[in-house]
């Protein structure tokens, strides 16, 4: 992963992160990555903190494994 790649990304901008979970922190089926999806809340030089439909969501810099930007979510459909 880029390590400059969220000094150049703003406040506010729709990203995906996958990171490697603690050992704690695996699934029943021995899960050892995770993704989140929201905006971009703050970036500090530890962690960065997104915005998710779940709530704020911290991840430590140093399990980010890879990240990218990702586009607004498409408009919901109207009912007929």
């Amino acid at each position: 992963m880029d390590p400059d790649l969220f000094a150049t990304i703003p406040s506010g901008t729709r990203v995906v992160i996958r990171y490697r979970l603690a050992p704690d922190e695996q699934g029943s089926a021995g899960e050892r990555l995770s993704d989140a999806l929201g905006n971009v809340q703050s970036v500090t030089e530890t962690h960065v903190v997104l915005e998710t439909r779940g709530g704020p969501v911290s991840i430590e810099r140093a399990r980010i494994t890879h990240a990218k930007t990702v586009p607004p979510p498409p408009d919901r459909r109207q009912r007929r």
